[in-house]
């Protein structure tokens, strides 16, 4: 079920920062993604491994309803995201990405941030 995306698929670059520090914020491995507008969000506590690029919002709602290392890869492939830096170091944060799972009630919190920004 793709919820973020199909209702909120240009989301504000604003909005999207706000949700990537709230997915992602807890993570011990240093990670910084770079906005389709420019924006970095630096989340993690450890020192940044790698820097995710995403070309467009569209990108960012269709990862953001399911973040998994899987749908990492396929953005990666279809020219998405970019990933900067160490790509092997970036496996490791991937490791720990994959523990990441959004409920129902958090996709729902989520699009609300989306929606009102």
């Amino acid at each position: 079920m793709a919820l973020i995306a199909r209702l909120v698929p240009r989301p504000s670059a604003a909005a999207a920062a706000t949700v990537l520090r709230r997915v992602f914020g807890h993570m011990r491995s240093g990670l910084t993604f770079r906005l389709w507008d420019g924006t970095e969000v630096r989340v993690g506590t450890g020192p940044r491994v790698c820097t995710v690029a995403f070309s467009r919002p569209e990108a960012f709602s269709r990862l953001m309803d399911e973040p998994t290392p899987g749908n990492f890869g396929e953005a990666y492939v279809a020219s998405d995201i970019d990933i900067e830096g160490d790509l092997f170091a970036a496996m490791d944060v991937a490791n720990e990405i994959e523990g990441l799972s959004l409920s129902l009630k958090d996709k729902l919190r989520l699009l609300a941030v989306m929606m009102r920004k």
